[in-house]
């Protein structure tokens, strides 16, 4: 993907030219990069017609260019923002007027179900693909190409040279991206070294592991100094020792101001480092906030573990429903104008009671109730 994104450096000035269009370096960018792509995904079994592709990317950049006239005056606060982004393929609506930001410094959790619409969102902020509708901003004004150019990004599907060494493909992604030579060498030294690669630099990449792989396509990222981290599903696969390390390096990384985004299914994970999470669903977002400000949106529970307490207990209660009973705990959800010590007092009526606490619900808690609030607020 990087050498995608930077073959456009000499594209550039000469695609202006062969198409004939007063297009913007960052529009005509993301066209060229959305032709190079679909060439790169033809089969040997598939025929590929080089006019057919570049005519309907065309298409593409003349509705982009009327939803998005010359001069338009955008702004926000610094880092990422993402501005009602929507985007079909063929019927099929993939990302539902997506808006969120990703603060410099911050840590962004970016989670949903299989086909939700994650890596169609990222690849949109990479320029890979165009929007229908909605503007990606950067630091308040509409991202440009040499800020693209910039970002650290690292695909679900992993994108080294099996056959290249490990060091030698560092070096060059990092001079692709404008390191000098000297430069470039010493960032790939770095960055193995920081992954307890430094051994590993003239190994060909097909001759490590599955984890040290994950850990070079991240070294990939990282080697050019990028402005902003964009990775899809860093830690898939990776042991608790290479997810430390990794999870280091994000914070490190946000430390320095670096706007961090990335996707992951590993809900634990995500809670434990994110400073904010986003949850994602049929291409909208369902929620968004830290993970403290997702809790207290939810419901209001309590464990009550009451060993001598029979079904109906909870009956003279007002405004209390159980969800739930394990044995002799029961969750009990209130409603907002009921007194959880009204619960307590029911419960120490029917003999001790050995804990009641507020239920904290996880991540994961949270993601399964958005996702229900989904479904049933979705048409049928």
């Amino acid at each position: 993907m990087q050498q995608l994104l930077l073959i456009l450096i000499t594209l550039d000035e000469v695609g202006a030219g062969r198409v004939g269009l007063d297009r913007s370096r960052a529009d005509l960018n993301a066209m060229v990069i959305d032709v190079v792509e679909r060439a790169l995904k033809v089969t040997p079994e598939r025929t590929f017609d080089d006019s057919s592709v570049i005519a309907s990317s065309l298409d593409e950049i003349r509705a982009h260019r009327s939803r998005h006239p010359a001069g338009q005056t955008l702004t926000t606060d610094g880092g990422l923002r993402l501005e009602g982004i929507t985007k079909h393929y063929g019927s099929l609506l993939a990302v539902d007027g997506l808006s969120f930001d990703v603060h410099p410094g911050e840590v962004f959790g970016f989670v949903g179900s299989n086909g939700a619409g994650k890596t169609t969102t990222m690849r949109i902020v990479l320029g890979v693909l165009i929007s229908d509708r909605g503007n990606v901003l950067w630091d308040g004004a509409p991202i440009e190409f040499k800020t693209r150019r910039r970002i650290g990004y690292m695909p679900e599907e992993r994108g080294l040279y099996p056959k290249m060494r490990a060091g030698e493909q560092l070096t060059y992604l990092a001079q692709l991206h404008g390191a000098a030579p000297d430069a470039a060498a010493a960032a790939s030294a770095h960055w193995l070294d920081r992954f307890g690669l430094k051994d590993r630099a003239k190994d060909e990449i097909q001759r490590l592991s599955h984890g040290n792989q994950q850990r070079v396509q991240l070294a990939a990222a990282l080697v050019f100094d990028p402005v902003m981290l964009v990775l899809d599903e860093p830690f898939a696969g990776l042991d608790p020792e290479a997810v430390d390390s990794m999870s280091k390096v994000l914070h490190e990384r946000a430390a320095a101001g670096v706007p961090v985004i990335f996707s992951s299914h590993q809900l634990e994970l995500v809670e434990r480092i994110s400073d904010r999470v986003g949850i994602i669903q049929r291409g909208h977002l369902v929620a968004c906030g830290t993970v403290d400000e997702l809790r207290s949106g939810g419901p209001n529970r309590f464990w009550v573990d009451a060993p001598s307490a029979r079904a109906g207990w909870t009956g003279s209660l007002s405004g209390a429903q159980v969800v739930r009973n394990d044995g002799t705990r029961w969750l009990i959800e209130l409603e907002s104008a009921s007194s959880d010590q009204a619960v307590l007092q029911a419960a120490l009526a029917t003999g001790p009671v050995r804990e009641f606490r507020r239920d904290v619900p996880s991540l994961l808690d949270i993601f399964r109730e958005a996702m229900t609030e989904d479904r049933v607020a979705a048409p049928s």
